[in-house]
């Protein structure tokens, strides 16, 4: 089978790499097929297709859409979407616009605290683009101006739901989310569910409501995740007639934990998502 990665990261949202050098990195490590999954972004695809014909990889056009699942944020992967969809332009547009706003008061609310100013530090990190701003890029901040020591502590303290400079967005709903990747002709699947911190029950409850509004697949292996939790995965997978996706939701090297081009094997049980496309 192909070495397949369906979920990954560039500087068009919080990844660190460039589309084009994200492309060459994967083929280096032996990907053949790659989708750029961008935070409400498609637009580092463009630049991506033009690396990846050149060194060998097929693209797999991509999107990660932030939406709401009840009171519980969740990510909703668009696979194969037609980029050229002026309807996704648009409503990524909008959710890319609440993305930047918030970088802004999350600056602010940083500031008060005494933690310094920061906007200049993740607006460089996002090339200039404040709706590129996300709660990674203040963590790496946070992270480099010594107040904590390391993104996870950034989350815990100032970053999470509920802390002290948290500013929360009025993200799309997940029925929407859905519609929108159905809409461009692309296969909406459950980013990482084992990641949400909610229950089992309300894990399948979330998975029977995404299956209901549309979806197709669910993200079964993906990178850093214990075997365990990938045959359980696997097994709501088929319960629930869902196809299965993998990725390493690589970001870049500041996140060393996820590796591009890795994670653990699909279970056999599973029908791969790639299968539709």
């Amino acid at each position: 089978m192909p070495a397949i990665d369906l979920h990954s990261h560039s500087l068009y949202s919080d990844g660190s790499l460039a589309p084009g050098d994200l492309c060459r990195l994967a083929a280096d490590r032996g990907v053949e097929i790659l989708a750029l999954t961008d935070h409400d972004s498609i637009r580092g695809l463009p630049e991506a297709a033009e690396a990846a014909a050149a060194c060998g990889l097929r693209l797999i056009n991509g999107v990660e859409i932030s939406a709401m699942w009840g009171n519980t944020l969740v990510h909703v992967l668009g696979l194969n979407v037609d980029i050229r969809n002026t309807a996704l332009q648009e409503n990524l547009n909008t959710q890319a616009g609440a993305r930047g706003r918030r970088a802004r008061l999350i600056a602010d609310r940083l500031a008060a605290l005494g933690k310094g100013e920061s906007w200049e530090f993740v607006l460089a990190a996002a090339e200039g683009d404040a709706d590129r701003v996300g709660r990674t890029h203040f963590a790496r901040y946070l992270m480099d101006a010594g107040h904590v020591r390391n993104l996870q502590q950034a989350f815990s303290r100032f970053l999470g739901d509920g802390k002290l400079a948290a500013v929360p967005i009025p993200w799309v709903s997940l029925q929407t989310a859905i519609m929108w990747i159905l809409e461009s002709g692309g296969v909406p699947v459950l980013a990482h569910p084992s990641r949400y911190g909610i229950s089992q029950t309300k894990l399948r409850a979330l998975l029977q409501d995404f299956r209901d509004a549309g979806g197709v697949g669910m993200e079964v292996s993906s990178g850093a995740e214990k075997s365990n939790v990938v045959q359980q995965l696997a097994a709501l997978a088929v319960r629930f007639d869902l196809r299965a996706s993998q990725g390493s939701d690589y970001h870049g090297a500041h996140m060393p934990w996820l590796k591009l081009g890795v994670f653990p094997d699909l279970p056999k049980t599973c029908r791969p998502v790639w299968e539709l496309f």
